[in-house]
């Protein structure tokens, strides 16, 4: 292989999605990670692109944040959009993906990349002289919120500012064959698609009992220098249930939609179990993210009523996740300010979320590539998801937050429009405008390889 254009710092989401990008248009680029040689504590196998915290990439409705990115994403050929969907597994309008069979998908794409090279070392500083000597044309920081410390500070230190940070919580996993069949039931909710989730139903006494248990659970404590932050899209359960007794029958455990078929009523409160394969050989604790010790879960979750001989596959965690001020330390273009060639992407950004990272690097990739044949490509609109996404990363806030894609990010529809209707106006309107972007793009002589 000749030399290389790009070095990517990090084989996550984001770094394997705009490394298959770069290659599809013959663009050569050196991918260096750090597994197998290492893994952050959040990480536990081998395969590149590694979906840590859920299998799922939320809802796939027309009428969301997410189904709209998602849309967009896959107009513009994204791998992760193809490998999650021939992975599939059931979820109800979510897409949810074999998280194992998803990462050794993206895994063998990456390595057989004709013009992707992968070197399999840790990179601790942005002036390492083997990064740059590989990224000639560029180097691409996509390590990811939990990236290695020594390289976070290297990029502490070029931002000019103490980074930002807040802690992120993920869900425990159990094994399908050690829960209750007697009480557990298999449906989705309102009825829709075949019964993509395990339910386990409480009634009062049980939901209270194991709402006190969870405010009352030993967790882990953050160092001593570290200020305690949550991202609000993925509490721990244990401090949403400290919020009020009914706060998580309201939330996670809301059992709207299903009725139980040991009562024929619906539940007070339901702990849905979502798959993780096909074969439901394993599930997912919906919305129990957490930082409860290990023991502790053991012990509240097994309260559950189908949950009393749990067999736990992974236990829930947390993790101190990095991200910049992008405002003030991107360029408009996910360029670093003050450091030209370097650009961000996926989560240290201040994206969140699964294809929210992996949105950046598509963007990208297809940006480099037009300023390879001298173009580039025209402004997104914020009226789409993606510009929308794009257009949080360059809007100046007094306090900047890590976001998912929303319509919030979105400019407001129109007035006189009923607040029922509006997310479909919203909707209509992204759609409209995406396809506009596109046009606009083939007009101006770019060509998107999808």
């Amino acid at each position: 292989m000749n030399k290389s254009q790009y070095a990517i710092i990090g084989a996550g989401l984001a770094g394997t999605e705009l490394a298959l990008i770069l290659d599809r248009y013959g663009i050569r680029a050196t991918v260096f990670e750090q597994k197998p040689g290492s893994r952050s504590a959040a990480h536990s196998i081998d395969s590149y692109a590694e979906l840590v915290c859920s299998n799922s990439f939320r809802s796939d409705s027309p009428e969301s944040g997410p189904g709209l990115l998602k849309r967009e994403m896959r107009l513009l050929g994204s791998p992760l959009m193809d490998a999650a969907v021939k992975n599939r597994v059931p979820a109800g309008k979510a897409l949810a993906t074999d998280r194992r069979a998803f990462a050794e998908d993206l895994t063998r794409r990456l390595s057989r990349a004709e013009n992707i090279a992968i070197i399999n070392r840790k990179i601790e500083s942005l002036d390492d002289e083997e990064l740059k000597a590989a990224g000639e044309k560029g180097i691409i920081v996509a390590c990811g919120p939990m990236g290695d410390e020594s390289l976070i500070n290297s990029l502490a230190e070029a931002t000019g500012r103490q980074n930002c940070y807040f802690y992120d919580a993920i869900a425990p996993i159990v094994w399908s064959q050690s829960l209750d069949s007697g009480k557990i039931f298999r449906a989705s909710r309102y009825e829709e698609g075949e019964g993509d989730y395990l339910n386990a139903p409480m009634n009062k006494e049980e939901y209270e009992r194991f709402v006190t248990e969870l405010r009352d659970g030993k967790t882990f404590a953050p160092r001593e220098f570290e200020t305690e932050k949550h991202f609000e899209g993925c509490m721990p359960i244990e401090a949403l249930a400290k919020r009020g007794m009914e706060t998580l029958a309201h939330g996670p455990l809301k059992p709207v939609g299903l009725t139980d078929p040991a009562t024929g009523r619906k539940p007070w409160a339901v702990l849905q179990l979502r798959p993780e394969t096909n074969n439901f050989s394993a599930c997912n604790l919906v919305g129990c993210q957490t930082k409860l010790l290990q023991p502790e879960q053991e012990r509240i979750f097994k309260l559950i009523p189908g949950m009393e001989n749990a067999e736990f596959v992974r236990f829930g965690s947390m993790h101190r996740n990095a991200y910049v001020n992008a405002p003030e330390a991107l360029d408009g273009n996910l360029g670093l300010r003050g450091r030209p060639g370097v650009y961000l992407i996926g989560q240290i950004t201040g994206v969140e979320g699964y294809i929210e990272s992996a949105a950046t690097g598509l963007w990208l990739g297809h940006r480099l590539a037009a300023l390879e044949t001298g173009n580039d490509l025209p402004p997104l609109p914020e009226t789409s998801a993606l510009g929308a996404l794009l257009g949080h990363l360059k809007r100046p806030a007094k306090k900047f937050q890590p976001s998912n894609i929303t319509f919030g990010l979105m400019p407001d529809v129109e007035k006189g429009i009923r607040k029922r209707d509006r997310k479909k106006a919203c909707s209509e309107r992204a759609v409209a405008a995406f396809d506009e972007w596109l046009a606009e793009t083939a007009r101006s002589g770019v060509r998107i390889r999808t």
